[in-house]
């Protein structure tokens, strides 16, 4: 059984924080949430003047984020002491649940900042857990090469092959993929009817047109 594409969005600029300028994919008028996602912000510039002021202090309750980082660094503290810089390819998970303080700032004042902002409900029976980390580097992230030489980094969930990200979340179950295929590459996944899928794709020429703005696309079943 397949699926068939109900929904195209290119996102909308926005800016948070203190005024980072980003492409906002999920929690925009034309996709306004994808159960349990909540937001899906997509951040690249190399200007600093785009990104430098970064996200001061603020909270969180209720949910979960996930910085995915792609390019540049990134150093976060919180309010009970935690503090780490994550670096490319790297990850941090951070169960917000019954409330934290932190803060996400720019470990460099020059050069390609790039990167993914994930937010993800938790269940109403785990809004009020303490907040957790998970926290992971590249190297940490598997990596799975398809048999026509495109590549699957598993941040979490398994892929059909077997192989399982980091990230271990009983909770929602998510799947978090970074797929790169070439022009003849072919990824597919087998996943329960009840999931929700969203995708994004970046082609390799979207910097190059300076709108920083990829395509996400979200599926439903064809039966």
């Amino acid at each position: 059984m397949n699926r068939q594409i109900i929904q195209k969005t290119k996102g909308i600029p926005a800016t948070d924080g203190a005024g980072v300028k980003l492409t906002r994919i999920i929690a925009s008028p034309e996709l306004d949430m994808v159960d349990p996602l909540l937001l899906l912000d997509r951040f690249e510039s190399d200007k600093p003047q785009d990104y430098i002021a970064g996200f001061p202090t603020h909270p969180h309750r209720g949910f979960e984020t996930v910085t995915y980082m792609l390019a540049g660094r990134m150093r976060h503290k919180d309010n009970v002491g935690n503090e780490g810089v994550i670096e490319p390819g790297g990850v941090q998970w951070m169960k917000a649940a019954k409330g934290i303080m932190h803060s996400e700032m720019p470990e460099q004042e020059a050069g390609l900042l790039k990167g993914f902002q994930l937010w993800i409900n938790l269940p109403a029976a785990n809004k009020l857990d303490a907040p957790g980390y998970q926290e992971f580097a590249a190297a940490d992230m598997p990596t799975e090469t398809l048999d026509t030489g495109g590549t699957v980094r598993v941040i979490t969930g398994t892929t059909d092959k077997g192989t399982t990200g980091p990230v271990k979340n009983p909770l929602t179950e998510p799947l978090y993929l970074d797929v790169t295929l070439g022009a003849v590459d072919s990824f597919s996944k087998i996943l329960p009817e009840i999931n929700n899928v969203v995708y994004y794709r970046r082609r390799r020429d979207d910097w190059r047109d300076n709108t920083g703005r990829g395509r996400a696309r979200r599926f439903r079943w064809r039966r």
